[in-house]
């Protein structure tokens, strides 16, 4: 019996020794972002950040106006979900999915206790936001043109003789050879850090470039928070506030948004992070769709959308098909043509021109069982996008028989 208390005892304290050494590591090589990474994320039960996590940090209000409703269609809800749609938002604990067809609300259903006022985490979606905001910012001309160096606004990378090679355009294609590791699940990797830290921007502009920018296309959330910084120096406000200005308010948005910031009074996480509803968040979608234009106003210049959603094919030069534009994940190829903006675990604003549709999912998790539906990353996206339009098509079909029509050729 002593034998064992007394073994007990070594292990205990070994175990005290390398958690004592651990917390010290830590510490000495400035990661006590782990901490609350643990804190918000293990510790309440889940592997990663998680949709409902607003009140976990620090947030500008991104203000709304006059309030501009949706128009609901003639055919709200007339078709109901397919089984297998059905079955894809339940299994993975969605939030909400929604369909604009011509500019009106066709189809709208919410699970898990949320509703049209929740405000969920877009994550990367916000990327394509700031796109937008970079687009403003040069058509207002605070910003000469997407050539213009980055080192421009940020002197601190000036000793870095690749940084002096990438563009403000190199940052939104995601051309820049920035150096970054892309992971939303191990602790110790920048993108963590950038999550649960309290300093973003100067981690960000502590790190450099290794390889020449403009040349080959990476995805990297460090690269969209450079260009945070930018358009933050650009345009002397903090992006929540310009955000409302151009697209909020004039949107007539539905509730006020918020962005997630490092510290109370600090910088948002560009690269993610604002928190809005189903409703409000399609708007984006229909605003690209619109190239630009909302209730006849110009909000930001059709070229530079078009631009958005052009393939950058010179950053795909080893591929077949380039996916991506700027901000924009395109997919020309698929049977039904669409590009779409794209979040972590799951948060989807599809547009699907040829249709004048939007199909926007929300929600917790996504499935990962289907690598083979396409070419973008979320594969389960071209679920909720055909499902769609099999809901479309079932629509029509119906009112052909309604009227003695021929059926239809897709």
């Amino acid at each position: 019996m002593k034998f064992i208390f007394k073994l007990f005892k070594r292990t205990a304290i070994l175990l005290f020794i390398v958690i004592g050494l651990a917390v010290v590591f830590i510490y000495a090589t400035g990661n006590q972002y782990i901490f609350r990474g643990v804190q918000l994320t293990y510790l309440k039960g889940n592997k990663t950040a998680n949709i409902d996590d607003r009140l976990d940090f620090d947030t500008r209000m991104i203000a709304n106006g006059e309030i501009q409703e949706w128009e609901l269609s003639d055919n709200y809800n007339s078709i109901p979900l397919t089984d297998t749609l059905l079955a894809e938002l339940e299994a993975y604990q969605s939030a909400g999915f929604l369909i604009v067809k011509d500019g009106k609300i066709w189809n709208e259903h919410y699970f898990n206790g949320y509703s049209d006022t929740s405000l969920t985490n877009s994550f990367s979606v916000s990327k394509t936001m700031v796109t937008l905001l970079l687009g403003k910012a040069i058509e207002e001309g605070l910003i000469e043109n997407l050539n213009q160096p980055i080192t421009d606004f940020l002197p601190e990378l000036k000793d870095d003789s690749l940084a002096e090679l990438c563009t403000v355009g190199d940052l939104s294609a995601m051309t820049a050879g920035y150096d970054w590791s892309e992971n939303y699940y191990f602790p110790l990797n920048p993108t963590a850090k950038a999550y649960y830290g309290r300093d973003i921007t100067k981690q960000i502009l502590s790190r450099g470039f290794v390889k020449e920018s403009g040349k080959e296309f990476e995805y990297l959330s460090g690269v969209t928070q450079l260009l945070g910084i930018v358009i933050r120096r650009a345009v002397d406000e903090p992006l929540s506030d310009y955000l409302s200005e151009k697209f909020w308010k004039p949107m007539g948005m539905k509730s006020p948004g918020f962005w997630a910031l490092d510290n109370p009074d600090g910088m948002e996480k560009a690269y993610c992070c604002v928190y809005s509803n189903v409703r409000d968040f399609a708007k984006f979608g229909q605003l690209i769709l619109q190239n630009g234009k909302w209730n006849g106003k110009q909000l930001i210049d059709s070229s530079f959308v078009a631009l958005m959603k052009t393939p950058n094919v010179s950053a795909f030069s080893q591929v077949e098909q380039p996916i991506y534009g700027y901000s924009l994940w395109l997919d020309y190829n698929h049977d039904t043509p669409f590009y779409s903006l794209i979040g972590h675990l799951g948060q989807y604003i599809a547009v699907i021109p040829d249709h004048n549709m939007i199909v926007v999912r929300l929600g917790k998790n996504r499935d990962r069982r289907h690598t083979k539906l396409g070419v973008l990353p979320g594969n389960d996206l071209y679920y909720y996008v055909d499902e769609a339009m099999k809901m479309i098509r079932n629509h029509e079909e119906m009112q052909l028989q309604e009227v003695g029509g021929l059926q239809l050729d897709y």
